[in-house]
């Protein structure tokens, strides 16, 4: 339970090898080739090395497309992944090419021919369904719409705005002197549409008469017939659009019987993207190929071995302290400590020099979860979920990391759970007191309403506890760093001082606690100068007091939240009893049970976390670590078996 050790690896390589080499250390999964940005900043390789070049670009495409043709499946083929995909596993031979490949790359090619018709067929009915709009309100017009009128008179099409009085310009058009009517052709709240017909002579009269109205000219130069003739003509290229979109559909739908196929070639091709990402991080003249990256320690034999294969040239070195900022961090934990990986990097990666947080707060995460929820009923909730899950799904990354926690805080709730009395709050109590009229309680040690301060007193207590197991680490890692003072004049003297009131309070009379005054005064000024030493000792004690006294007090929300959720179950319970009717007590309380669940939950890991990551961490913590990121081939749908 460490952070894993680094090799500074540098390799030089034939450029014919280039192939053989990717593919190698992708089955191996335990080189991160680095940005050759640094190598190139040495001047001698810059003049003889460029960085290479792959076919990334096409391959992120045909990765797009494939996840295109998923996203397809999905929506028209109304295939259903649920919470959780279920991999399917893959010989490496299968997974690298094969019939199944070829079969999901032609699945892909089809998908998207269908899904270009649907685009093209979308956006001509659009363009259809706009044109039908524009001329639905002219579809009692009796006209060709290309007839712009005779040898002496002019038709115009025109709207004029809802509120229009149609027999007010008509008049208008009257007192104007000219040979003109208007037809109102039909209208709505926002426009009338308006047909006026008038003498070629007497247009500009007609135009300036309507001008004031608002009235603007329309026309519908590409068309041909009347409107009503021309809406037959669009309903039926709709219907053929509507048959073309159909028919993409169903070929779709059809296609959703090779989704297992294209998902193994949506894989092939993530990994292809990883290996391409690869080839354009090693630097290359042509003949030979360079390049530096990262590998544990502990497969530094089975990287030698791979490279020594194909007579590559390489040498391995441990990271300069200058160098430790740019090493990957990579966590090496047991089945217990792994899952608190989502917890670590959520906050952030601890540096490569500093300590793997995991082990060091499993056991107090676990716990105080726990006993916030404090629930048998709730924990075997987890735990059941947690080992169904992870047996049936085995998920990876965060997901697998998520259910695993889940697991192993279930069990601490319903080991609190046992202690408290609880199981689904006081339901067995209700539920045979309405059943036998007789009184039960579950043995426990302590419960939440009647133990309060107790319990209080416990979790500020625990709290201590991981506040000094903080400070123990960061007093070890001074000490091995050599900062021996730092530590004794930080962790050592507060020790002494948290000893001395200890003693204090169970009525010795001791001289710890002067100690620990007079190392207060000597330490916190023993690096200031002049008047500084003075501001120094009450600057000093006026951070550690009011911060130690605030992070202890913080862990009271364990009490808090314990209590909280008691209360609620109970609520619940009680109102479900009410009405004295077992199934209506079991309706209410189970609802209820679920809400309350629900809301802790999530609530109780947040207030966990705050405590690891400012009570806990801020004592030894230093984070800002890089994730290990080594070429593999890091799938989402198929399990590779080495057979």
């Amino acid at each position: 339970m460490a952070i894993v050790k680094m090799k500074k690896l540098r390799v030089v390589a034939m450029a014919e090898q280039k192939d053989a080499l990717l593919e190698g250390l992708m089955r191996l999964g335990c080189v991160e080739i680095s940005a050759p940005d640094a190598a190139l900043s040495d001047p001698a390789l810059a003049a003889l090395l460029e960085r290479g070049t792959s076919r990334l670009t096409e391959t992120r495409t045909s990765l797009a497309d494939a996840r295109a043709a998923l996203a397809a499946i999905k929506r028209y083929g109304k295939a259903k992944d649920g919470l959780f995909i279920r991999r399917s596993p893959v010989s490496l031979k299968e997974f690298s090419g094969g019939e199944r490949l070829e079969q999901g790359a032609a699945a892909c090619r089809h998908i998207n021919e269908a899904l270009q018709v649907i685009s093209r067929v979308q956006a001509e009915e659009e363009r259809l369904l706009s044109a039908r709009a524009s001329l639905l309100p002219w579809q009692s017009l009796d006209l060709p719409l290309e007839m712009g009128g005779t040898d002496h008179t002019l038709f115009r099409l025109g709207v004029c705005p809802g509120s229009t009085d149609t027999g007010a310009v008509r008049n208008a058009l009257g007192g104007a002197d000219a040979a003109a009517e208007l037809y109102e052709i039909s209208g709505d709240r926002q426009q009338k549409y308006l047909l006026a017909v008038f003498h070629r002579e007497d247009e500009e009269k007609v135009q300036d008469t309507l001008r004031p109205f608002n009235f603007s000219a329309v026309a519908f130069p590409n068309l041909t017939g009347t409107a009503k003739e021309n809406l037959r003509r669009l309903d039926e290229l709709l219907a053929e659009n509507r048959a073309r979109r159909e028919g993409a559909e169903r070929a779709i739908r059809e296609s959703a019987s090779q989704q297992d196929a294209l998902r193994l070639y949506a894989d092939h091709l993530a990994a292809r993207e990883t290996e391409d990402g690869g080839a354009e991080r090693l630097l290359t003249d042509g003949t030979i190929l360079y390049f530096e990256g990262w590998a544990p320690a502990e497969k530094e034999a089975a990287v030698g071995a791979f490279l020594d294969s194909l007579d590559c040239a390489w040498e391995t070195a441990d990271p300069r302290e200058e160098e430790y900022p740019e090493v990957p961090v990579q966590l090496k934990n047991n089945a217990v400590t792994r899952p608190l990986n989502m917890v670590t990097e959520m906050y952030s990666l601890p540096a490569y020099d500093n300590v793997d947080p995991n082990p060091l707060m499993a056991p107090f995460f676990i716990l105080f979860y726990g006993i916030m929820l404090a629930d048998m009923g709730y924990g075997l909730l987890m735990i059941a979920a947690g080992l169904y899950v992870t047996r049936k799904y085995h998920p990876k990354g965060t997901m697998g990391h998520m259910f695993g926690l889940a697991t192993l805080c279930g069990i601490s709730t319903f080991f609190m759970g046992a202690l408290t009395g609880g199981f689904f709050g006081d339901f067995l109590t209700q539920l045979v007191k309405l059943t036998t009229g007789g009184d039960f309680a579950l043995p426990a040690l302590f419960t939440p309403l009647n133990d309060t301060l107790m319990i209080l007193i416990g979790s500020m207590a625990l709290g201590f506890i991981q506040i000094i197991t903080g400070m123990a680490i960061s007093f070890i890692r001074k000490i091995r760093r050599g900062r021996i003072l730092d530590a004794v004049w930080e962790e050592g003297t507060w020790w002494t001082v948290f000893l001395g009131i200890a003693l204090m309070a169970l009525g010795i009379t001791n001289w710890v606690l002067y100690l620990g005054l007079v190392m207060i005064v000597v330490g916190s000024g023993w690096n200031a100068r002049g008047f500084g030493k003075v501001t120094a000792i009450f600057g000093s004690l006026y951070n550690h007091i009011t911060g130690y006294f605030g992070d202890i007090l913080s862990y009271s929300r364990l009490m808090a939240l314990m209590l909280a959720g008691s209360v609620i179950a109970q609520v619940f319970n009680t109102l479900g009893a009410i009405p004295g009717n077992v199934v209506v007590f079991v309706i209410i309380s189970m609802a209820g049970n679920a809400l309350n669940f629900a809301l802790n939950l999530l609530g109780c890991y947040v207030h966990d976390l705050r405590l690891q990551c400012l009570e806990y961490f801020g004592k030894f913590y230093e984070d800002g670590g890089k994730p290990f990121r080594p070429l593999a081939a890091n799938t989402k749908y198929v399990d590779i078996q080495d057979s």
